[in-house]
């Protein structure tokens, strides 16, 4: 979809930037013109990004570091599009839950994600520009996974920030929308789908018989951000093969 969306002239910033969806993301909105912004907490994935895609700036901070990202956000802006992809999936069952897991997952999945969308918001007020801000959630947020108890219920929560965000930002012209993907072909959901007989029993819920690719969520996403949905907020897209209909 890249080839047919133009975001020149407008800036970006995308969380969880380093790896997988995120910096799929960043260089699609670099390749269609737009001005991006990186952010995640490893260097080395930063370092490598801007070698693959030079024309990216780069953020390294860590989301649970409040202050720290009310400095690095607020001098980098303003920015007209927002990405918030970081998130962390500590997998336990619900009887082996930890406070460290549950405020790790807290903090990064919807703790930094409201930070991050006060501060961009601000800005796009304070210049008086619409903006576009898309949060990647989960087909997890509406759907109870085994082991999953921390990671659904903060999607869950992302899920309804997303909507009273738009119901909000609306009046500004600051439109929010969340895309809710299945299990997701990066290489972290390679290695962790791997086993066929642990991908079997997934897949043979999803009606459309497969993973979604990176591009099937990238192009979402670019679809969310731009004039193409601009009668569209407060929504979750579905990137799940019909998983939530199964």
């Amino acid at each position: 979809m890249e080839q047919h969306l133009s975001f020149r002239g407008q800036r970006a910033l995308v969380t969880g930037a380093g790896k997988g969806i995120g910096r799929a993301v960043a260089v699609a909105l670099s390749k269609a013109g737009a001005r991006v912004t990186a952010l995640s907490r490893t260097a080395a994935d930063l370092e490598s990004l801007t070698r693959e895609c030079p024309g990216i700036e780069t953020l390294c901070v860590d989301l649970a570091d409040w202050d720290a990202v009310e400095a690095a956000v607020g001098a980098a802006g303003p920015f007209e599009l927002l990405v918030n992809n970081a998130a962390v999936a500590e997998l336990q069952s619900f009887l082996e839950v930890t406070r460290s897991a549950l405020q790790r997952s807290l903090d990064v999945n919807f703790g930094a994600v409201l930070h991050i969308s006060q501060i961009v918001a601000r800005q796009m007020i304070a210049q008086g520009v619409p903006g576009a801000i898309v949060n990647v959630s989960s087909q997890a947020s509406q759907r109870a996974l085994r082991d999953h108890a921390v990671y659904c219920s903060t999607k869950s929560a992302l899920d309804m920030l997303s909507k009273v965000m738009a119901m909000e930002l609306g009046p500004h012209k600051i439109r929010v929308n969340t895309v809710n993907p299945t299990v997701v072909m990066t290489d972290m959901g390679r290695m962790n789908w791997s086993d066929p007989q642990k991908s079997a029993a997934m897949i043979n819920r999803i009606p459309l018989g497969k993973f979604a690719e990176v591009d099937d969520v990238v192009n979402s996403i670019l679809f969310l951000l731009s004039d193409k949905s601009a009668m569209t907020t407060g929504s979750s897209l579905m990137v799940d093969g019909g998983f939530l209909v199964s």
